[in-house]
């Protein structure tokens, strides 16, 4: 099974009010894809993969609104109870995940890989965000969230740009 179908499955599996997008790969960042294809980054979604600096290393999956910064030095950081923590690069995120960086997505992950949801994002009716493979993005209601067991809900996970 490849990555967008494991994506698709777990979505299933979850009973998540869904719709699957297909992308050019090309548009997968998100400004490019909000432009592209008429979404605003206020409903847009990033999933960005952290990593602990020392060993044992300790990732995460951080979800937030394209409109904020993932507070990673402090919120983040203070959640995982690490000392160092940093993005983790693209080789360790297609390790990690299976997924290419731009199509990183909560869904279809290993269960032992937490996901911390920025609470903003449970306050949008849908979401978009990546299906798994640059060329897919899911749209979706935040609620599903509730539903996924590795998943915490985290106020303050990410700031406001400019904050």
């Amino acid at each position: 099974m490849d990555v967008s179908e494991r994506v698709i499955s777990h979505l299933e599996a979850l009973g998540a009010d869904f719709t699957a997008v297909s992308i050019d790969p090309a548009f997968a960042d998100t400004a490019a894809f909000c432009e592209r294809y008429g979404y605003t980054a206020e409903v847009s979604a990033n999933a960005i993969v952290v990593a602990s600096r020392r060993p044992p290393v300790r990732h995460a999956v951080c979800v937030l609104l394209a409109t904020t910064r993932l507070d990673v030095n402090h919120a983040v950081r203070s959640h995982m109870a690490v000392q160092k923590l940093s993005f983790a690069d693209a080789d360790a995120t297609r390790a990690l995940t299976g997924m290419e960086i731009g199509g990183v997505t909560p869904f279809g992950l290993a269960d032992e890989i937490p996901v911390l949801v920025d609470a903003a994002v449970m306050e949008v009716e849908r979401c978009v965000v990546g299906g798994g493979s640059r060329s897919l993005k899911i749209e979706v209601d935040p609620s599903v969230f509730k539903r996924m067991s590795a998943v915490t809900v985290v106020d303050g996970l990410a700031r406001g740009v400019g904050s």
